[in-house]
């Protein structure tokens, strides 16, 4: 007689829950999909009756593929624009153009660039809506081991990072008339209009930075991730979306009108990168003064012991994939612009310079993302997102302003500097690499004392994150928008 396993009940019963609200959610998606496949076919000027069937469909298969790891509104939120993504670049820029392509004879670089409405379509109407409302609905599940959320904390950590990152902008950009997260509506239209409408958008996204991503961020690095993709989803609500239809502006997503907001792009992206590390700074201290009280599990090290390790793992990695890295960047022209920083810096002058400032950024790497696991996929990953933001922040940001006094975020720049863009993911994925190893190497040794087995296991990121889906829609959209908008 075979015996029935103890946990049979509860696994029997946890099963029919989870049936239950698969039942539940399942309408909830299809609706949701049929919604806002009608919107979108509606702003892209096609069938809304074909865009309702095949908004369900989308809807039905995120509920089924998804749902689980919608655990709060921002996974969900990462995990419905990262899907989003993916059925663009399969059917509106994949199928779609290639069929085309096949019978018009045109190239299918230009069949994507038709294809880019339906972008930003698929992300406002299918991706953001799924993704939070699944979201929301996920807090209602019950998760052991969730981090408890802070409502206030939240808030007030996002709206200073977001105080914090518009007076950079408005002191920065404000001598040129020129606000980007405004998508250039108040263009050279000084005095308080401008500067007021400037902070009033930024600290409404700071906040609502921490309240979506406060139990997705355990560090630095990760918060400047989420800060990439934040900023990236709002350049398409905002300039491209919410800001014309405010200013009762007709909806205008074609490639060509996002290719004249190319600069308000990196704009939202490095506002991006600063309110994701000044959130990160505000939470940090608020859990020190506030939340923190263990003096039992104390740090195995002190933190200025921990903080020149991570310098000195950085600034060798840093080293090491600006070596790797070197080559592309001499041919794409990079290095030279660096000796021409100085008059009369020759190539080897630019490259030691380049190899220096390599090991700088590696070095801010290692201060980053050292609370980001020991998985050589997850930091090469982490090093590849590291890598395109210094793409953006290096050769079109810094570097103009140091040549002429002025960042250079044309697309016509973009496009020239695309060669550079391999460069930097290499050196990004070459110093997240050699940082790993080094710091496992360590933490095997700490990992022997049973108290840091348990403080690892706090700082380790539970199954069904949402940080792949983060990886696929900050550097999906962080290459493709250069290369289709330039």
């Amino acid at each position: 007689m075979t015996s029935v396993p103890p946990n049979q009940p509860a696994t029997a019963a946890s099963g029919e829950i989870k049936s239950a609200r698969n039942h539940f959610r399942l309408p909830v998606g299809v609706c949701l999909g049929a919604a806002g496949g009608t919107l979108c076919a509606m702003a892209l000027g096609s069938s809304a009756a074909h865009g309702a069937v095949a908004g369900a469909f989308y809807g039905l298969v995120f509920v089924l593929l998804f749902a689980e790891r919608c655990s709060s509104p921002g996974a969900g939120l990462m995990w419905g624009l990262a899907y989003a993504l993916l059925l663009w670049m399969i059917f509106p820029a994949g199928i779609f153009p290639w069929v085309a392509g096949v019978r018009r004879g045109m190239p299918m670089l230009e069949e994507v660039r038709l294809s880019f409405p339906a972008l930003a379509g698929y992300l406002m109407a299918f991706g953001l809506p799924l993704g939070v409302v699944l979201g929301l609905m996920g807090i209602l599940r019950p998760q052991p081991g969730r981090n408890e959320f802070h409502p206030w904390r939240a808030i007030s950590g996002g709206g200073l990072g977001g105080v914090i990152a518009a007076w950079i902008f408005e002191a920065w950009m404000s001598q040129g008339g020129f606000y980007p997260l405004l998508g250039g509506l108040v263009e050279n239209q000084a005095g308080a209009r401008g500067v007021g409408l400037h902070f009033l958008v930024a600290v409404a996204i700071g906040a609502s930075f921490g309240l979506l991503f406060q139990r997705d961020i355990f560090g630095y690095g990760s918060s400047l991730g989420w800060g990439m993709a934040y900023g990236i989803l709002w350049w398409f609500l905002g300039p491209m979306t919410l800001i014309p239809l405010a200013f009762g502006l007709p909806l205008d997503w074609s490639s060509d009108h996002a290719s004249d907001l190319f600069g308000s792009l990196v704009g939202y992206i490095l506002y991006g990168v600063i309110v994701g590390i000044a959130y990160a700074m505000a939470d940090r201290l608020w859990v020190r003064l506030f939340v923190e009280s263990d003096p039992i599990n104390r740090e195995p090290e002190g933190p200025g012991l921990r903080t020149l390790r991570s310098l000195g793992w950085g600034a060798v990695a840093g080293l090491a994939g600006g070596a790797v890295s070197a080559p592309i960047l001499i041919a794409s022209g990079v290095v030279s612009k660096i000796a021409g920083l100085q008059g009369g810096f020759s190539v080897a002058s630019g490259l030691a310079l380049y190899l220096v400032g390599s090991a700088a950024i590696g070095m801010s790497y290692g201060l980053l993302f050292r609370n980001e696991g020991l998985l050589l996929g997850r930091g090469i990953s982490w090093g590849w997102l590291y890598g395109l933001l210094w793409w953006y922040a290096g050769p079109l940001t810094l570097l103009p302003i140091l040549r002429t006094g002025e960042a250079d975020w044309r697309p016509e720049a973009a496009s020239a500097l695309l060669p550079s863009l391999v460069g930097h993911l290499v050196y990004g994925a070459v110093t997240a690499f050699i940082f790993v190893l080094l710091e496992r190497k360590y933490s095997r040794w700490l990992l022997l004392d049973p108290r840091n087995v348990a403080r690892e296991s706090r700082r380790t990121r539970p199954e069904g994150t949402s940080v792949p889906a983060l990886w696929l829609f900050v550097l999906g959209l962080g290459v493709l928008l250069p290369i289709l908008l330039g």
